[in-house]
């Protein structure tokens, strides 16, 4: 640990290794399995369900989906993997993962507090976007779409943003259901209710993805989909098209603010860190993938455009429930899959939070959950309030016609702290002057399975930072 030790003094939760140091008892998940599904639950989130469909149409189908998987595999999984050996190696989350592995004297341990500040400020928004996916379910599952004309549908997304305290209610659900799983522990709370959760995401995906395939007109949404056509693809700009495909496959992970870093301080020593991260990777992508198998099919059914933009889930889909047989039981059934999709997401990052709690300030599992909770139901309302009464609009890069609260927060988190966040894990794991590329190496390739060459040492260290930067400014501009 590079002469680094940290102490914690809790002796009921730490082992005495000897006079006058107690190191804390980590936990462990219960099974591989566990671990894989709540790593690709908290990397399956929003960004795949909702942003991959309308950004996959924004950008001409099967080219962008083809780039897109290219730089999951250049670019995401090494970076994943750097998060994992950070947390395994250390079995600390990210302000102390960093100050055990750091070379004695320097401060790489500073980012582990943005790390951090990111993952509450993702939660100050994403519980109440959970929170919408939640409202659409309940209201299909009543029926309140029922017979409703175009205009009624177009008018329910409008008429909830304008709603405090409708957006409120179920923003509080999310939150107070993720922190009461989380306050039992990783194997009794967030392990067994994330994996039940996922696999009943999967089977519901399958199923959704079905039915799709078998609606008329569902195969020209398939072409549309996954053929690659690169005259479409020009008609947009082959690059703004690869720009967009390198920006999915970064951001669809969530890496940067230490959200898998902790699972890896949880994870067994059996198992290499490469294989782990390209099984997380193809959970990942799949999700992503069967969200398109749902939504383009059903769109070109009903005459819909895909490329519709961010309102493709909330506004145009509705529509297409609306007027398909069995369409409440179908967009209940969907909003699930999206609930229980971000609210795995919630799940994983609350663990984070919570963990960081418990490790850098001593606090007991049950302090951590009132305090933080406490902290996230207030830190939320900015968000909730952002669409009425605080309303304003601001133009910011990830919102060129202007955003409100809720656009500021994820420009933070997505544009700055992930990518930032990103390259300094990066830098930390190959650089002389972090852990080094040897003993991440070492890491990585501890366990059976998939090994990590060292002849991508090179890439890493002068390629790959590139593009990321490439990716922070373009995101900042």
């Amino acid at each position: 640990m590079n002469g680094n030790t940290v102490l914690f003094f809790r002796p009921r939760e730490c082992v005495k290794k000897s006079e006058g140091d107690y190191f804390m008892k980590r936990e462990n998940f219960q099974s591989r399995l566990g671990f894989l599904l709540v790593s690709a639950g908290c990397a399956i989130g929003i960004g795949n369900v909702w942003k991959f469909p309308y950004v996959t149409g924004e950008n001409g189908g099967g080219v962008f989906v083809l780039f897109y998987v290219l730089f999951l595999v250049i670019m995401g999984v090494p970076v994943l993997t750097m998060e994992l050996a950070v947390g395994r190696a250390s079995r600390k989350s990210a302000v102390l993962g960093y100050k055990a592995l750091e070379p004695k004297g320097s401060k790489w341990h500073i980012h582990g507090w943005f790390c951090v500040i990111g993952c509450c400020l993702l939660m100050m928004y994403y519980t109440t976007v959970s929170g919408w996916m939640l409202d659409y379910f309940y209201k299909f599952t009543v029926g309140a779409f029922d017979g409703a004309a175009t205009d009624a549908v177009d008018g329910v997304f409008s008429s909830m943003l304008a709603n405090p305290g409708e957006m409120a209610v179920f923003m509080v659900i999310i939150v107070l259901a993720g922190f009461l799983v989380c306050s039992f522990g990783l194997q009794k709370g967030l392990e067994r209710i994330s994996k039940w959760m996922m696999l009943a995401l999967l089977a519901l995906i399958v199923v959704l993805a079905v039915h799709s395939l078998t609606l008329d007109g569902a195969m020209e949404g398939v072409k549309f989909y996954l053929l690659p056509d690169f005259q479409r693809a020009a008609e947009v700009g082959l690059g703004n098209v690869i720009t967009a495909a390198m920006n999915q496959s970064f951001f669809t992970l969530s890496l940067g603010i230490a959200a898998m870093e902790i699972f890896g301080s949880y994870m067994s020593r059996e198992h290499s860190l490469t294989g782990e991260a390209v099984r997380i990777c193809c959970l990942d992508t799949f999700v992503a993938f069967m969200s398109g198998m749902i939504i383009f099919p059903a769109c070109f059914s009903f005459g819909v455009q895909p490329d519709s933009g961010p309102s493709l889930i909330f506004v145009t889909l509705p529509r297409v429930f609306v007027n398909m047989a069995g369409g409440r039981v179908w967009g209940a059934l969907f909003f699930l899959f999206m609930t229980f999709a971000s609210f795995t997401t919630v799940l994983a990052v609350f663990e984070n939070i919570m963990a960081s709690c418990i490790d850098n300030f001593g606090w007991s599992r049950k302090k951590a959950t009132g305090i933080c909770c406490v902290f996230i139901l207030l830190a939320s309302m900015p968000c909730v309030l952002g669409y009425n009464e605080w309303y304003f609009s601001v133009v910011l890069p990830n919102a060129p016609n202007g955003g409100q609260i809720l656009d500021i927060e994820d420009f933070l988190v997505s544009n700055l702290l992930l990518p930032l966040g990103s390259l300094i894990y990066l830098l930390f794991c190959v650089t002389k002057w972090g852990w080094g590329f040897d003993k991440y190496l070492e890491e990585a390739n501890t366990g059976t399975g998939l090994r990590m060459s060292r002849a991508f040492k090179p890439y890493f260290q002068f390629i790959l930072p590139i593009i990321i930067l490439v990716i922070l400014i373009q995101g900042l501009i």
